[in-house]
């Protein structure tokens, strides 16, 4: 018994000093390998050779979004991610009257003052890497929720994460009525 506590102890004094490290870098470049510069929808369509049935395909898709994940105890954007956010933002940029904000989430390692903060890291990181990509910066809110609003239970990768809500031209006028 007395081992079974050590061991739990141990573990999660581990943890806890793990998401307690300073990000080392928060820049929305990647880290060791060159991006291309972002091109407009048409370019990128014509350079692939798609048609626009298919870029519009994947812009609705862009505007799916799926989370974005990070590693523990960082706000630096994975080369999956970058793509991703390139897709969103031509989506973005083909729609000129729609919103994102961007809600940055943490896992519920550290205290709730630093993962406040890592999330709002993390939330600032996807819209600085947005408005890079040309999106307008006062279409994109950032939030940070931190460790309150897990993705799922005790699940650690799945809580490390930016996600989208969106409001859309046709969402806005609606709601004008």
């Amino acid at each position: 018994m007395n081992l079974h506590h050590s061991l739990l102890s141990l573990l999660l004094a581990l943890g806890l000093s793990g998401c307690a490290a300073k990000s080392l870098s928060t820049t929305p470049t990647p880290t060791g390998t060159a991006r291309p510069a972002a091109s407009t929808p048409a370019a990128s369509a014509a350079n692939r050779g798609e048609d626009s049935r298919s870029n519009s395909d994947e812009e609705a898709e862009a505007l799916a979004a799926a989370p974005i994940y990070f590693t523990l105890d960082s706000a630096t954007l994975t080369p999956d991610a970058q793509d991703r956010l390139e897709r969103l933002a031509r989506a973005l940029r083909q729609r000129p009257d729609s919103r994102v904000t961007v809600s940055g989430h943490t896992c519920e390692l550290g205290t709730t003052e630093y993962n406040l903060a890592l999330g709002q890291r993390r939330a600032d990181i996807v819209r600085t890497y947005l408005v890079r990509l040309g999106v307008e910066p006062k279409r994109i809110g950032v939030v940070s929720y931190g460790e309150e609003r897990p993705a799922e239970e005790g699940s650690v990768e799945k809580n490390r994460r930016a996600e989208f809500s969106f409001r859309l031209s046709e969402q806005a006028q609606a709601g004008a009525r």
